[in-house]
């Protein structure tokens, strides 16, 4: 896929801190799906430090979240032989996240997700991500996505 898989969210709908591109204050996370595997690449800034050198765990955690979300998704629309511009919304939402820190992941570099699709069924996707600083893995995760009819309905918001 040569456009991230957050492109094709709705634009009500996009404004997750993590993935939403109409978050102006967000990390803005993008996927990129090969039918196989999402790739993610990101870039901590200094504000993201845990303590000198090194990124905050909390960030971490939150770029696996929204990346293994992101290629659910497009392992959904695969799974279905649809293309996500379609029309059709995919939407899921984290049913559980369980993060393991390997060793901390260093400040200054770029820092890149890939995750694969473990086990998919109608309704959920259990995704397994690395993330990788330079030649280590530094934390690994594992996502249940878990499908929803709408992202707008997801908290009680409604279309219209």
């Amino acid at each position: 896929m040569n456009r991230p898989i957050q492109d094709f969210y709705p634009d009500e709908a996009a404004i997750c801190y993590g993935c939403g591109r109409n978050n102006p204050h967000g990390l803005h996370i993008k996927t990129y799906w090969d039918g196989q595997e999402g790739v993610c690449k990101f870039t901590p800034s200094d504000h993201h430090t845990a303590f000198p050198g090194f990124v905050y765990g909390g960030l971490l955690a939150s770029l696996i979240d929204c990346h293994s979300i992101g290629t659910s998704i497009a392992a959904f629309y695969d799974r279905l032989g649809i293309s996500p511009d379609s029309g059709e919304e995919i939407t899921c939402v984290t049913g559980n996240l369980n993060v393991t820190y390997l060793k901390p992941t260093p400040m200054g570099i770029e820092l890149v997700l890939r995750a694969r699709i473990k086990d998919i069924t109608d309704k959920k996707a259990v995704v397994k991500c690395d993330l990788w600083a330079g030649d280590d893995i530094t934390v690994k995760g594992e996502v249940v996505a878990v499908r929803v009819k709408s992202r707008l309905n997801v908290m009680g918001h409604h279309k219209g």
